[in-house]
């Protein structure tokens, strides 16, 4: 696993934590500098990365793509 994609499985992991905490969270964790983060190591993505990983980082599908990366990656 490349750094850029070790660096986005954490981000992806840190998202889906901060989301599965929204019900309960006083206050709410804004999620939005966590999805400026993901979007920012994606778009850092080597132009061999996986077109699989691709695809599903552009469709915002990042629980897909967290368990590509640590299935595959």
């Amino acid at each position: 696993m490349s750094e850029i994609e070790q660096q986005l499985l954490q981000a992806l992991l840190q998202l889906e934590k901060a989301a599965e905490s929204m019900p309960v969270a006083n206050p709410k964790p804004d999620l939005r500098p966590l999805f400026a983060r993901v979007d920012e190591l994606a778009g850092r993505l080597p132009e061999s990365a996986s077109p699989e990983l691709r695809h599903f980082l552009q469709r915002k599908s990042y629980g897909k793509a967290r368990a590509w990366l640590q299935e595959y990656a």
